[in-house]
């Protein structure tokens, strides 16, 4: 017996060690996941124009360790990536990605937002394709600052900051090149402006909040406004589920925001000005009843007269959908019937030529119903969404008019954010309270993520680094000898820092081939500048090409 009760404690002892055990390891966080953002805003086409804000490693054919705030450039050179660093050209291979070593990122442009996390830049289909891998947390301040901005209400920027942590991380999927791009095909990613306080406090004070719908991270699709209704997914998209956490209902505070999207047409009631696609609309819809009535079914042989009566009907879904296809109208018109078919070719393909009488009134009202998408929304100027059709109509009567109203920017699934908007704003709903509004069957619930060990640079690179993109001696300028010839001028380089170089090209165009890189005040002899005033065909004693004209400054003689 005694045996047998200190097994049973020994045994005991090993099962709380190993409780303890599994309670330390569920305890302890997972690293935070970086997103791999796809900048396809950025235009790089055959070149970009870095600054690098800390300690950066360029990893390609070549590596090398560049200091902070160095300036480069790459270039698309023979299928191949050419890094100017100073004094330095590297070939890079055809991939190259930059290691960031505790700085804030790297910037594109002179004073532009800051990239943090590493860059990829590859060579595909004779183009420069970037692509960021930054930390969950610090991807989301250069997100939410542009699907919102910084003016919006605190609350409102959190909604926003739920939402987008919980799009990005759903659609995180190792199998592809990247998770998102930096579009609103998924979300708007300009980068991070240190500017903008309330979005970097929403995002913090949300840190690591995501929203849950059975057991899973949920779909948190949002758009910018949906017009006064909340629409199903699974209206707009073929899914393979449906989504518990969406519902179609109305959208008060959409409605009743301002700054909402509005499209706004015109019909007056005395049918002057009538848009000319609806007029001919209205002609073939009534085509049985002016062949009734003994007149021809054309749109030049018929006129409307008077609109009586118009009304949005047909909603595409189920009630309560509100999303209107047809539009019915009740009018008065007038009819002239042919007197006169002139001879025309017709095999020549020539257009039959009528002659009409005069205008006769037609008996009683017509009544017709014509389809709202896509022609009449179109026509009328009324569509917001392109190929969608999903703007919702509405209507409004006046004495002497009848106003077609359209609403809804986006696709209208999930949170709206002029509708969160109007909720922090004008009704003092907290962020949990707009989420549960846009997502009823939706949970939050936060993730606690360990920070990221610091990657530092290779020792033997820091130890000894090789040569770096700092200046270095600038060289002589290049003589231009006189006189010039006729028609010619001095000019000098003067659009430029003086820690920055102008292209001269063998062309024209952005895309000509950079013969060589001319420094602050460098004389140039113009000798004539293209026909869109654009360029300026210029030489030295040393060079012949062409620099952009708004660079140069004329020289005294």
């Amino acid at each position: 017996m005694r045996r047998i009760g200190m097994a049973l404690f020994a045994l005991m002892l090993v099962l709380l060690a190993a409780c303890a055990a599994a309670q330390e390891t569920a305890a302890k966080p997972e690293t935070m996941p970086r997103i791999r953002v796809q900048l396809t805003r950025l235009g790089l086409d055959r070149m970009a124009e870095l600054r690098l804000d800390g300690p950066t490693t360029a990893q390609g054919d070549a590596r090398l360790l560049l200091p902070e705030d160095s300036r480069i450039s790459l270039e698309l050179r023979e299928g191949r990536i050419v890094l100017f660093a100073g004094s330095l050209h590297l070939d890079m291979g055809q991939e190259v990605t930059f290691y960031q070593h505790g700085g804030k990122g790297l910037r594109f442009t002179e004073g532009g937002n800051r990239y943090p996390g590493n860059l990829t830049v590859t060579v595909e289909q004779d183009t420069l394709r970037a692509i960021l891998s930054v930390p969950l947390e610090a991807y989301l301040p250069g997100c939410v600052a542009y699907e919102m901005n910084d003016s919006f209400p605190l609350e409102a920027l959190k909604a926003q900051a739920v939402c987008a942590r919980t799009y990005a991380l759903s659609h995180m999927d190792r199998s592809k090149r990247y998770d998102v791009v930096d579009t609103a095909n998924d979300q708007v990613f300009r980068g991070i402006d240190d500017s903008y306080a309330n979005v970097a406090r929403a995002v913090s004070e949300t840190a690591g909040i995501v929203g849950i719908w059975n057991g899973k991270l949920a779909q948190c699709w949002y758009s910018a406004s949906n017009g006064g209704q909340t629409e199903l997914p699974e209206h707009l998209w073929q899914l393979q589920q449906k989504y518990g956490c969406y519902r179609m209902d109305d959208d008060p505070y959409d409605l009743a925001n301002p700054e909402s999207a509005v499209r706004r047409a015109v019909v007056r009631k005395d049918a002057k000005d009538l848009d000319g696609t609806l007029q001919r609309m209205i002609a073939e819809a009534a085509a049985g009843e002016l062949k009734r009535q003994g007149y021809p079914a054309r749109a030049d042989a018929f006129r409307v007269e008077r609109v009586i009566s118009m009304a949005a009907e047909a909603p595409r879904y189920a009630q309560p959908s509100r999303l209107y296809t047809k539009l019915t109208l009740t009018a008065e018109g007038s009819a002239r019937k042919v007197i006169e078919l002139k001879e025309t070719d017709a095999e020549a393909g020539d257009t039959p030529q009528y002659a009409y009488g005069d205008w006769e009134k037609l008996e009683g009202q017509l009544t017709v119903t014509l389809p709202l998408f896509p022609e009449l929304t179109s026509a009328l100027g009324l569509r917001m969404n392109g190929g969608m059709d999903n703007e919702l109509i509405t209507l409004v009567e006046t004495k002497e008019a009848f106003y077609i109203e359209a609403r809804r920017y986006g696709h209208g699934v999930g949170m709206s954010q002029r509708g969160a908007q109007q909720m922090a704003a004008r009704h003092g709903k907290n962020f949990t309270e707009i989420l549960s509004f846009y997502y009823p069957g939706m949970e939050l619930r936060r993730i606690a993520y360990a920070a990221e060990e610091a990657v530092t640079p290779p020792p033997y690179l820091a130890a000894s680094p090789v040569p770096s993109a700092s200046p270095t001696p600038r060289p002589t300028l290049m003589p231009v000898s006189t006189p010039l010839p006729k028609g010619a001028y001095l000019a000098s380089v003067e659009g430029i820092g003086e820690d920055s170089t102008l292209n001269l090209r063998g062309g024209p165009s952005l895309s000509s081939e950079i013969i060589l890189r001319l420094y602050p005040h460098q004389l140039l002899a113009v000798l004539e500048t293209t026909a869109d005033g654009q360029w300026a065909h210029v030489k030295t004693d040393a060079a012949e090409g062409y620099v952009m004209l708004s660079y140069l400054e004329k020289a005294e003689q």
